[in-house]
């Protein structure tokens, strides 16, 4: 087993301290740019969560990767609150809520991963990084809860948490 990168880094991509700011298909307002595309940072980062949560050491190659593992770390948040749901509206109340929770932000005390992410540079960042961050914590959750609880339904036994 590898773990995997992203693949949607581009020489164009806008970063956010050290981040890039990858274009999502959202359906909630954010810096985002909007993704026309099938496939999406938020879907690479499902596709490739199993994989990536096993390695103890992952090593960076670009500023997608940190956005990748940025995802990855809120889907394991995610998974832990989707356990205690049974229905698929209390699911979705759930994951908005953890969306637009107050959140720490890279450089901010009690962020997980301050060692490896760059505070932000300026007021512009500093505005923009936790709105970016919820906007993609927000699509996440959304996708998530259809996926877990959409296999919870076809698989009771399961619990309906593999990705």
């Amino acid at each position: 087993m590898r773990a995997y990168h992203s693949s949607l880094m581009d020489p164009d991509t806008k970063l956010i301290g050290n981040m890039a700011l990858l274009p999502t298909r959202s359906q909630f307002k954010g810096p985002a740019p909007r993704e026309t595309k099938d496939t999406d940072n938020v879907d690479e980062t499902f596709c490739y969560f199993k994989d990536n949560v096993f390695f103890k050491n992952y090593e960076i190659k670009n500023e997608a990767d940190r956005t990748l593992m940025c995802i990855t770390l809120y889907i394991s948040e995610c998974v832990k609150k989707l356990q205690k749901c049974n229905s698929k509206s209390q699911g979705e109340k759930e994951m908005y809520t953890l969306g637009i929770t107050n959140f720490p932000i890279p450089g901010e005390t009690g962020f997980p991963l301050n060692a490896i992410y760059a505070k932000p540079e300026n007021k512009q960042e500093d505005e923009g990084m936790p709105t970016c961050l919820q906007q993609l914590r927000q699509e996440t959750g959304l996708r998530l809860c259809e996926k877990v609880l959409i296999l919870r339904m076809i698989n009771p036994a399961s619990g309906g948490l593999a990705l």
